[in-house]
């Protein structure tokens, strides 16, 4: 077992990392900037560390510095959270060349993984199902991207192979811009992601965003742990998840979880991972895989009893996967609404000290968060607060727990996204289950 974690991260998922620690008596090292001494997190580590001043590039991503406390602090390991530098290839291979065991796959794994040809290739090899397409990177021909591009069908989307995070994609709707819109989103990929290769998919018009949760030891054991949908996005980041996704048949359910084990198990997978997809007319596309803990991970962790960081950690320790298919039973539906520091109307980040914080609570109710009373929210960093989680026997139970634990909460001293999630878990199209991506910014702008 390890005996001595560092926590590269900060916020609610530094809090998550620590709490599965102490339950192993693994020993925690908080790193963090100057302005967030106050995290809750830090205060509870059995070592915390500054590693640099509030910038992100100055701290969080400082490898080197995040590295020598490591040394340091003797640590065993490194757990990266997400974001941040949780799929960062690089880190990975210098945490391990360092001495250090990197809580994640393998370098290399990341690396494949992170480039959407390569994983896209990869997953055809497995048997997942993937996006209508070009084969890899587009020619250099302009006939025979167009050639590509009638096959597929418009309207196709433009995709950086190394992009993420809703950049470096574009739309195109008709041949006449094809050519001029990937010249354009070449040069988007070279200055934000340093490669300009670019690839070419059939645009799905009202697709879901279903992914599936899986673990895997890199010692030919590997489980999934049933899907999500993350539907409900706005600029491509989600607001709403839930598990299971809604109006999947068992034996779909089934048939794709298998073939994401079976890609775990050819690329000797190590670590928690999703796989995700876009859903559309009873069809699976796969789109990327994330190597890393994801955000929305409670709401599976409540459906299936199961532990994603604590066993993070022990397969992390060497250990083979305890878990086997048939060992994972599904039970109730759950729901996440994402509590971030922003105004509900247009979304400008509300940083600044939280004079009054209460949770809600009561059965079936989990808040995942870091703030406390008199806590001060910095500007520097993503706006997320915290994560308010129901479960119930069904998903109706799932969202009358969550109107109720939303009416609950309170947080003031700042503007928050609650009034929005309010709106939204009472909203008849959410309610009935199964909307498209596209709904919540649509539903916004008509509004508007």
């Amino acid at each position: 077992m390890l005996e001595r974690v560092l926590i590269a991260n900060r916020g609610e998922i530094a809090l998550r990392i620590l709490r599965a620690c102490r339950e192993l008596g693994i020993e925690t090292v908080a790193v963090h900037s100057k302005a967030d001494r106050e995290l809750k997190h830090v205060r509870l580590a059995d070592q915390a560390v500054c590693i640099g001043p509030p910038p992100s590039a100055q701290s969080y991503l400082n490898i080197p510095a995040i590295i020598s406390v490591a040394e340091v602090t003797n640590a065993d390991a490194i757990h990266p959270g997400y974001g941040f530098l949780s799929e960062n290839a690089d880190f990975a291979e210098q945490v391990e060349k360092s001495g250090f065991v990197f809580i994640g796959p393998r370098a290399e794994t990341i690396r494949i993984m992170g480039d959407k040809v390569a994983a896209k290739h990869q997953m055809k090899r497995s048997g997942v199902p993937t996006v209508p397409g070009s084969e890899g990177a587009i020619p250099e021909d302009p006939d025979e991207i167009l050639r590509i591009a009638r096959d597929i069908g418009y309207p196709v989307i433009v995709k950086a192979s190394a992009g993420g995070g809703g950049r470096g994609m574009r739309v195109v709707h008709n041949e006449e811009v094809l050519l001029s819109s990937i010249q354009v989103t070449q040069s988007e990929a070279m200055a934000a992601f340093g490669s300009p290769v670019v690839y070419i998919e059939k645009f799905l018009q009202r697709p879901r965003h279903v992914e599936v949760q899986v673990l895997a030891d890199g010692q030919g054991g590997a489980v999934y742990l049933g899907d999500r949908d993350c539907s409900l996005q706005r600029r491509h980041q989600k607001v709403i998840e839930e598990a299971p996704a809604p109006g999947i048949g068992e034996r779909q359910r089934t048939e794709i979880g298998e073939a994401c084990v079976r890609a775990c198990l050819d690329i000797g997978y190590r670590g928690a991972g999703t796989f995700e997809f876009l859903y559309e007319d009873g069809g699976f596309y796969f789109i990327e895989m994330n190597t890393r803990v994801q955000v929305e991970h409670p709401v599976t962790e409540m459906i299936t009893g199961v532990d994603i960081v604590r066993e993070q950690l022990l397969i992390a320790s060497g250990e083979k996967l305890s878990l086997r298919q048939e060992d994972i039973n599904f039970s109730g539906h759950s729901i996440e609404c994402r509590i971030n520091a922003e105004d509900p109307r247009n979304f400008m980040p509300s940083p600044g000290k939280i004079n009054t914080f209460h949770a809600p609570g009561g059965p079936g109710v989990r808040v995942d968060s870091h703030i406390y009373s008199g806590y001060t929210v910095p500007p520097h960093y993503d706006s997320l607060i915290g994560k308010l989680i129901t479960h119930g026997d069904t998903r109706e139970s799932a969202l009358a727990k969550m109107r109720q634990a939303l009416d609950e909460l309170i947080v003031e001293g700042i503007r928050t996204n609650a009034a929005l999630h309010r709106e939204l878990v009472v909203d008849p199209s959410f309610m009935a289950g199964g909307v498209s991506i596209h709904y919540l910014e649509s539903k916004l702008e008509h509004e508007r």
